[in-house]
This record gives structure tokens, sequence and C-alpha cells, in this order.
């Protein structure tokens, strides 16, 4: 086993040089900090990793010492924009010295890349960072997030808002693809999360977005049965969408909330939240998550008042302008 105090023998590896398991003992510890951190299962995750790497198809970097892969990331090129999917050290190597080189060399690939120009990335397990401290720094964000956690146990309480008269709800369909991107652009126009995500910018960006989230495991696998999408009873016109996925088999996750301006502080979020933590506690989900922006108080109040807590806290960081 490599000596966490040997830093001089660490080396920087590409992902396409690695055997196939190189990653296996890395990986195992991953799934296991997931689960016990933020309850969700990362197997199917990682073993998209393996996948790729077994094939020498995945772009990123490993940390490795003696040929041991102590850390790894990986990125992925989508058009004119770089996502780092995933940073992870071993817990015994995690140091910011170690997370910050393998962070350094993927935004170094990126910068390289011929046709991207921004880089996004929500890495979970990455150590909250100024973005001072950030590889690149002049060109890198920092916005910090909330990993909240709800229990189900007593959702049954939740008594219908004030919206529950002003708008209809209906489960989510594919008909509703191009409302719910009209929405979604509306409601992020100015907002902190199109910072975070360029795809909230325009209604295409949009599009894409839910297709992501609909038809990707990205965030779980997305789950039909509470999945809604509000309508106002006066117009027909949708005004808000609640998505939720399955983290594992007995954890939730509401995958995106999000409002209608002409709706907003109407109690239609409250709404459409409640109707997904019911039908979550329905299917026999224990536990529920979500992730909010911290800066965005009205969210997180939200959430605090449905029974939300924050159990871990991350930042999603943005490189622009190069």
């Amino acid at each position: 086993m490599a000596d966490p105090a040997a830093a001089s023998i660490l080396e920087l590896a590409p992902l396409s040089r690695l055997k196939s398991g190189a990653l296996d003992p890395l990986l195992e510890e991953e799934i296991r900090l997931w689960r016990e951190q933020l309850r969700w299962d990362y197997r199917a995750s990682a073993d998209l990793v393996r996948h790729y790497v077994g094939v020498q198809s995945l772009n990123g970097f490993a940390l490795l010492a003696g040929g041991e892969a102590l850390g790894y990331s990986y990125f992925i090129v989508d058009e004119h924009k770089g996502l780092i999917g995933d940073l992870y050290v071993r817990d015994r190597w995690r140091t910011a010295e170690n997370e910050h080189r393998l962070l350094a060399a993927v935004v170094d690939a990126l910068i390289r890349w011929p046709s991207v120009r921004r880089i996004e990335s929500q890495l979970m397990m990455f150590s909250t960072a100024r973005a001072a401290t950030l590889p690149h720094s002049r060109l890198a964000r920092a916005h910090p997030r909330n990993f909240m956690l709800a229990e189900l146990a007593g959702v049954g309480g939740l008594a219908p808002g004030g919206a529950a008269g002003r708008v209809f709800i209906e489960p989510w369909a594919e008909r509703y693809y191009e409302e719910s991107a009209h929405v979604i652009a509306a409601a992020y126009e100015g907002h902190i999360d199109s910072q975070i995500n360029n795809q909230y910018n325009s209604v295409a960006g949009a599009r894409r977005f839910l297709r992501n989230i609909v038809e990707h495991p990205g965030c779980g696998n997305f789950f039909r049965p509470a999945s809604f999408v509000a309508f106002e009873r006066a117009t027909g016109q949708a005004r808000g969408i609640s998505l939720a996925s399955l983290v594992a088999s007995d954890i939730g996750h509401i995958t995106q909330i999000c409002v209608h301006p002409r709706a907003q502080g109407t109690g239609v979020g409250y709404e459409l939240l409640r109707w997904s933590l019911i039908a979550l506690a329905a299917h026999g989900c224990r536990t529920v998550s979500l992730t909010v922006t911290a800066s965005n108080t009205h969210a997180v109040q939200l959430y605090e008042r449905t029974g939300f807590h924050t159990a871990h806290r991350f930042d999603a960081l943005v490189w622009d302008g190069f």
C-alpha cells in the first residue's frame, strides 16, 4: 500500500493508460462514502466509470503511487462546455494538495480543448474551496450549495397550501417537455443558478436539461410517479414543475423544482414539493434529498419548513471567459 507521506512518488496518469480494474478499490470506497454520507447508491455510476476506463474511452486523470490509484477525476466535453463529472481521492490520501492536483489537471486539459469555452462542475466529494485557491483562479467562481435531507415518516402531515385552489397538478408526461422548458427558462432568468448551469439561460438549453434528467441516470433513475407539472386554473398555462428520481431503492431525490415568475410567492413550489414527497413516501422511500444554492434563501427556507436539513455542503465550480 502506498505511503501517504511519500508525496514525491505521486504521479498523474491519463485514465486511458489504466488497466481494467485499476480503479476498483477506489470506487468501492467511494460507493461506501456516498451511501454513508449522502444515502445515495453510487454503484451504477461507478460501474459506468469502470466500463469506460476498461475500454480506454474516458477522459481524465488518475493520481498514482507505485501503480496504485489513489484518486481520479474525469470530464466530458459537450459542444462548447466541459463538464467535470467526478473527482475523488481515497480517504487516507485526501489532502487539499492531492485534490487540487487532480482538479488542475482536468481544468488545464479542458482549457486547452479547442472547442471548450466554459467549464462546470458540482463535485460532491471535493473539499469546499474558495475561488481564489482554484486552478486558473482568475477564471473561476465557486458557488456554495447545500445537500439537504428529509425523513418521510411524517410527510402525510403536510397540509395543502394556499395554491391548491389556484392550480391543478398533473403527473409528468412527455407532452409537457416544451411547456416545462419555457417554465425553467423563465424561472431562472437572472437567477444565481443560471450562472452555475448555463442550460437554464435559454429554452433550448432547458429542453436539453430536461431530457438529461428524464432519460439519463445522472441524478438517479427518473421516477415518473413523483414528478408533476402545475397548471394555472384560470389560463391552463404551466406554472411550475417538480421532478424526482430514485437514488437508492428507498431513497428519493428532487432533481428539479421551479416556478414561473408569474406564480412565484403564491405557494405553487410548496404544493409541488408536497405532492412529490407524498408520492415518494407512498412508493416506500424513507428519505429524500435535494441540492440548493446556499444563497437562494427563499428556497432554503421552503425546504426547511417542509422538514429538510442541510447534511452536506459542497461547491458548484465554474470557469469561463477563456
